[in-house]
């Protein structure tokens, strides 16, 4: 694909190349963004700079990797969350923006239960990139961290995150609260796998060929990882304690009654997102 050479003709026939082969448009200013080693203002600012040849040539293999089904930010290695760069590889989930409700939903929470400056045991159960638990760390300091996946791969991922973003993170391998059983928590987090399998139809093939399927789906219709929180979480929260899972948009009903099962005095929540949908269940322990 050859292009001119501004910024904003290479900009216009990269966005319109992206259009044609059923991608967003959006994705070619970030990857200019990427070539160019600038932000959003800085683009605007260089949009009649003549672009080098060299960087074309990166832009346009970036182009046909998206065009393939790559996802940008996979491409890019990074994504932001709570305002910071996250480093992103197939090994992990790319965060969303809806997890960052969580965040701002649990910090809620805690200052309620436990007041602004205490110091938490907190763990993030399936951490992947490390997202949610290096942003609670750095969001409340005093809190002792850690964090556990399934994948060794994640947590190399995770650990690269915590030491970039300067957080201290205790990172274990193990599944759901195998790694941290021996312990008693005051905040769990957990963003699991929760897609059917069944719904694979319907996915992007962006997300479908390219995330990790071990963090996407779960059996029992997306359900089992959140049963078993629920089942095995009693025994390790302390009292005050907050229990807090993102959901598929269908599933706040089934996953609010597992919680409200086995904590059966409990304030249970179900917490709709930016768009309306049921996306968190939070678990207030006060007895």
């Amino acid at each position: 694909m050859k292009m001119p050479n501004t910024v904003f003709e290479v900009l216009q026939r990269a966005s319109s190349f992206l259009s044609a082969n059923g991608r967003e448009e959006t994705a070619a200013r970030l990857l200019i963004q990427n070539v160019l080693q600038t932000n959003y203002s800085g683009l605007m600012m260089r949009m009649q700079e003549q672009m080098p040849n060299e960087q074309i040539a990166v832009l346009e293999e970036m182009l046909q990797m998206h065009a393939r089904g790559v996802p940008v930010q996979y491409i890019i290695g990074v994504e932001e969350f709570y305002g910071r760069e996250f480093q992103v590889d197939q090994s992990v989930l790319i965060p969303r923006p809806e997890t960052e409700e969580l965040i701002v939903g649990a910090m809620e929470r805690m200052k309620k239960l436990f007041g602004k400056e205490s110091s938490l045991k907190l763990a993030d159960i399936g951490t992947g990139s490390g997202a949610i638990a290096v942003t609670m760390k750095l969001e409340w300091p005093d809190a002792a961290v850690t964090a556990t996946d399934i994948s060794q791969a994640a947590l190399a991922t995770a650990g690269k995150n915590a030491e970039q973003l300067q957080a201290t993170i205790d990172f274990r391998l193990g599944d759901l609260t195998e790694p941290i059983a021996q312990q008693k928590w005051d905040v769990v987090l957990s963003n699991p796998p929760y897609i059917a399998f069944q719904e694979a139809a319907e996915m992007s093939d962006v997300v479908l060929e390219h995330e990790p399927h071990t963090a996407l789906f779960a059996e029992e219709d997306g359900l089992i990882l959140y049963r078993k929180l629920a089942e095995q979480l009693p025994a390790l929260m302390n009292r005050p304690a907050l229990i807090g899972v993102e959901i598929g948009y269908t599933q706040g009903r089934a996953v609010a009654g597992f919680f409200q099962q086995y904590f059966p005095n409990a304030l249970i929540e179900i917490v709709k997102d930016i768009n309306g949908k049921d996306r968190i269940v939070f678990c207030e322990i006060s007895e």
